[in-house]
């Protein structure tokens, strides 16, 4: 009997010693695609993934020091415009159910916010795609230990976003004087969104500076199906010119009725629903000439990487890609490279390679921010030769370029302009 239990005890010993060994064939590495899925801004968030895993696996995956691993990705509808409970029991599943190694998504801060906390709690990386607020990166400054597993992927801060949308602003302003020869009158639309507020009120204090008068502000539903009041409103007041700043499905009503009544008034700013493809055909043709911020447009090249993602992307998905599609670049030129250089998918090693990096992606150059004080934020870098994003705008039904052309942050930074950039355009209602 001493022998039969010897030698069992010795076959089982064997068999760990063999397993142990060799390579675990068929481990993958878990990601968590995290955003409201039934909304084209969750669209974007799983395409943007879909696109990245099926490249690497097709190369042969991820090599983890002696191992290759492949991604396997877990989709997780967040339903965040609608409910932050939906949104916190979608992360706490990817996190104690489906054991996901990493998370990226996530769009709307009052989201966002929790569901950090909840991959902090877990010490998972997170990579943000979608939402702006500053604070979500200041936490990492303010108590690095706990939240050092976010970082932002897309898009650069709400400080920037203004920045840029000030840009866009001066634009549009100067062509209303060259061809209209009025004062430019601004009216701010804004989403009631927390996002939204340190946007209205940086540009309460800086459209005057401009040398634009401020007619007003309005603040309809994020998923308001009708502004008609809002419109008259706004027409009333004399506004030439609309700064809008929208995330939600009130950008496509917005543009829609603005349209429809033909209002005198350029709109310029921020419509996420205006960046993808289907906003000509929702809104019927009426969002001709809306001006927004965008990430990626048909035949511009901020560098050697945009074209081929971008014609990759419309060939596989039938659309150009929204800013939450850049769960791609954070898959595959964030997380990967640095998982490979540390050869392990310990977090604390792979956000101490991430946090020092500089690399480009098909936006521009990624590089993460300190504080004053040195601290790490994990934000982005804005500016020339980093992220400056795209203004485009609809003209007859094609969304083009308009901005950087020639654009200059400052008197003494360098002067930029993608390749394919076109006039931008009035419409021509306001010439009458």
């Amino acid at each position: 009997m001493k022998r039969v239990t010897f030698g069992w005890s010795f076959f089982v010993t064997l068999c760990l010693v063999i397993f142990m060994s060799v390579p675990v064939w068929g481990r993958t590495i878990k990601i968590g695609v995290i955003g409201p899925m039934n909304f084209v801004q969750g669209k974007g968030h799983w395409n943007g993934a879909i696109m990245a895993a099926e490249e690497i696996n097709a190369r042969g995956g991820v090599q983890v020091g002696k191992e290759k691993m492949n991604i396997e990705l877990v989709k997780a509808d967040s339903n965040e415009f609608l409910s932050m409970t939906d949104a916190t029991n979608a992360m706490e599943r990817l996190m104690t159910q489906d054991k996901v190694d990493f998370v990226v998504g996530g769009f709307r801060t009052e989201a966002v916010l929790p569901m950090q906390d909840i991959a902090m709690d877990y010490k998972k990386i997170f990579i943000g795609c979608g939402a702006a607020t500053k604070s979500i990166c200041d936490r990492v400054a303010e108590n690095y230990s706990r939240y050092k597993y976010w970082f932002r992927g897309t898009p650069f801060n709400e400080r920037y976003l203004v920045a840029t949308s000030f840009a866009h602003l001066g634009l549009a302003g100067a062509t209303i004087k060259k061809e209209l020869n009025v004062p430019v009158k601004c009216a701010i639309v804004g989403e009631k969104a927390t996002w939204v507020e340190g946007m209205i009120k940086a540009a309460e204090a800086t459209i005057p500076k401009m040398g634009f008068e401020l007619v007003g502000v309005w603040r309809p539903s994020a998923v308001a199906t009708d502004v008609t009041a809002e419109l008259s409103a706004i027409q009333k007041s004399g506004a030439n010119l609309i700064f809008t700043i929208f995330s939600s499905s009130v950008g496509i009503t917005f543009a829609r009725q603005a349209g429809e009544l033909k209002i005198p008034a350029a709109q310029v700013g921020i419509n996420v629903e205006a960046q993808k493809d289907g906003f000509w055909e929702a809104t019927k043709g009426m969002g001709n000439y809306v001006f927004t911020m965008n990430t990626y447009a048909r035949g511009i090249e901020v560098n050697e990487m945009t074209k081929p993602f971008v014609e990759t992307y419309i060939k596989r998905f039938g659309e150009v890609p929204t800013y939450t599609a850049d769960t791609y670049s954070a898959i595959s030129y964030g997380l990967v490279p640095s998982i490979e250089a540390v050869g392990s998918l310990d977090a604390d090693k792979i956000v101490a390679h991430m946090e020092n990096r500089e690399y480009m992606v098909p936006s521009g150059k990624v590089k993460y921010q300190k504080d004053a004080q040195g601290r790490p934020t994990h934000d982005l870098t804005w500016g020339p030769g980093y992220l400056t994003s795209l203004g485009v705008q609809w003209q007859d039904g094609k969304l083009v370029a308009v901005w950087p052309n020639k654009w200059k942050a400052s008197p003494t930074a360098p002067e930029v302009t993608y390749k394919g950039m076109v006039p931008l355009k009035l419409p021509p209602w306001m010439k009458k």
